[in-house]
This record gives C-alpha cells, structure tokens and sequence, in this order.
C-alpha cells in the first residue's frame, strides 16, 4: 500500500518500539552492543560507527521520503559529498560542478578533493548543452544543484539525466534548498541525492546531518560500506533531532512558500531592489522547469541590492527579525551577504558571488512582521 508524503513522514522507519511500545524510536546512545555469541551479533549490531537503531530509523524514512533504496546518513552535508566523491571517483577523474554552489561544496573540490588528484570544471547547469561540452572521458559524476545556492538558478533534472547518462557518468542532485517535500530528483532520472539535513529537513536549527539516498541498491552498498569505512556518521541523539524534524517538513515547507511568495513579489516591486531571484516569479528564467519538477518553489530568495555591495550589508546588518546568520532552511529567517560569508571561499573563483547580493532564509514568522522587517532595511 502506497502512502502521502506527509504519512511516511511520521512513520516510514518508525513503527511502534517492540519492547514497550515507545511511538517515537528511542535514542539508543550506546557506541557498543552485547553480542550473543562470537560472530553472532544481535540483530547485526556490534559498534554504533556501523549500525545504530535510531539512525537506521532515519536512513529508512530519508529513503522513503525520496523514493529511493538505499538512505544514509552523516555527521554533515560536506561529510556525505566526500564519502560519496570518494566511493564513485579516484585520482585522474574528473566531475563537473555547477556554475552557482555552495561555497563549501566548491571549497570541497577547489581545496580537498583536488589535491587527492579528482578534477572539475564549472558549468551552467541551466543550460543542458553547455554541461554536456563540459563532460571528458574521465567524467565519473555531474553534480547539479537546483535550486543553486546563491544565486537560485534551475537546472532540468530529466534533460540532464539524459546528457550524463549518454556519456556514462552519474547524475547527482543537491536536494537541500527544495528539500524532498518539494523535490524528489530520484524521479526525473538522479542517481543520488544529496542533502545538508542542517537546513529543512531538521528544521529548527539545532542539529547538524547529511544525507545520500539512491535509487540503485548496488551504489548503496557501495557507500554504505564507505559510510562505515570513512566513519563519518552523526551520532543517535542528532539522528533523532533530525528524525523529529522531518515529522513536520510538509506543514513547514507549505509556511516557508506561502511566506517566501509573499515577500518575493513585495521585493519584485521595491525601487532599492535591483533584480530578485526566486524560481517562483513569473519573469525567471527557470521558473517553467521549476515548475514542472517542483511542488511548490521555496523558501529561499535572493536579491540585488540597487545601492550596490555597501547597501547590500547595510541591508544585513539593519534587520532586526531576520537574523544575520549563516546556514538556512529553519523555522527562523536569516539574512545574510553570501559574498563575505557562506560563498567567501569561492572569491576569485568562476563561483565568486556578486557583492550587492543579499540571501534570505524566509522562516514561518507571520508574513507580516517580515515584510515590515525588510521594509525598515532597505532603508
């Protein structure tokens, strides 16, 4: 029996605790479990680097949530990209990267990865052909996000499943800014996706995780074998958090939308506002495709300020509601200058973000308030 979005949710991975009956999986804060014979573990538990019941909970409902078959989870975003880099890639492969990420994920190839001997090339993920001219032989991965971070550029998912899979590389989507709720990239042809589970999946902003999930059961015992082998796990109390997170994504991300809507369009009109970037606005170049892959657009919006780099801070530093602040996807908004923050490290870069950009992380506020908010930091 197939079931909504909302119902795996709260139960995918979560039946009722056998002992007692427990609704909600316990956290089972233990790093080592008792054995009933030698190479006879209960229940294939033995250390919690490689199996821990509250966080195979969450991998099963992650896997769910994203009509994958195989869901993993990890200390970090950036923990869950390397292990992945490193299962599918050697030294002397090469990965093509979006023109547009997030600062650390480029950080990951320009500063790590690189020096491991994995190359890259940036290329418009907006523009199928243009990713194509970027593929090599040596080409193992084409990593897309969509929407991008910063800049909320939208890549077609399926055009691009087409273009990578013709050149046998795979296909990976960064799902975080739309989250599974508003995304499922699985479906239009991804082979993994990708997830910072510190930003909506989580929630609040009080935990930090990442997440792969795919389709093909053989990748996945693959990484999975790299997740133990790498030991990049996150432990049974954030696993938890996270779980209990995603228990309310669906009613968040309808309030981040309707909420992100409203103040996209008031900043579409505003004279101190140069150019705003939201898939959900008719006039972006994207927002067809978002549309065609995408339940809803969002809660993230960028803009450019009309004074230039200077009024861009001064709008960051003037909001009092909107927190200045690093990170995104919580019940709380946040503001920040991607230029001097999260993108800092793309400076230089064919990544480097414009100066007068400002992100907003638009919460679940009452929109009112909001609008208010931004209306005293334009200035």
């Amino acid at each position: 029996m197939s079931h909504g979005f909302e119902t795996l949710a709260i139960h995918a991975g979560q039946d009722p605790e056998a002992r007692t009956g427990a609704v909600i999986p316990p956290i089972y804060q233990t790093s080592t479990y008792a054995q009933d014979a030698v190479g006879a573990p209960r229940q294939g538990y033995e250390y919690s680097r490689s199996g821990n019941p509250t966080r195979d909970a969450l991998q099963e409902c992650l896997a769910a949530l994203e009509g994958g078959s195989v869901g993993l989870a990890f200390a970090s975003g950036l923990a869950a990209e390397d292990t992945l880099l490193r299962t599918v890639c050697k030294p002397g492969d090469h990965v093509v990267i979006p023109d547009d990420a997030y600062g650390g994920t480029y950080r990951l190839f320009a500063k790590v990865a690189e020096r491991w001997g994995l190359d890259f090339t940036p290329a418009k993920v907006s523009d199928p052909a243009a990713v194509r001219d970027a593929i090599r032989p040596t080409t193992k991965i084409v990593w897309v996000e969509t929407p991008t971070n910063p800049l909320l550029g939208i890549a077609d998912i399926a055009a691009l499943a087409a273009v990578t899979h013709d050149k046998n590389a795979l296909l990976v989507v960064d799902n975080t800014f739309a989250s599974p709720y508003l995304q499922q990239p699985l479906a239009f042809g991804a082979d993994v996706v990708v997830h910072s589970t510190t930003k909506y999946i989580g929630g609040h902003s009080d935990v930090v995780g990442g997440a792969l999930v795919v389709a093909d059961a053989g990748l996945g015992d693959g990484l999975r074998y790299h997740q133990n082998a790498m030991g990049a796990v996150n432990g049974p109390f954030d696993a938890w958090l996270t779980l209990r997170g995603i228990k309310t994504l669906g009613v968040r991300m309808d309030r981040h939308c309707d909420n992100a809507e409203r103040i996209a369009a008031y900043l579409d009109g505003h004279a101190k506002v140069a150019q705003v970037l939201y898939p959900g606005l008719p006039s972006h170049p994207g927002h067809e495709t978002a549309a065609k892959q995408m339940r809803r657009f969002g809660g993230m919006i960028s803009f450019r300020a009309a004074g230039g780099e200077e009024h861009a801070v001064e709008i960051c530093n003037r909001a009092k509601l909107f927190v200045l602040a690093e990170s995104l996807g919580g019940v709380e908004s946040l503001i920040e200058h991607p230029g001097r923050m999260t993108h800092a490290s793309a400076a230089g870069s064919p990544l480097e973000v414009p100066g007068d950009l400002v992100r907003l992380s638009v919460g679940i506020e009452t929109v009112d308030d909001l609008l208010a908010d931004l209306e005293q930091a334009l200035g």
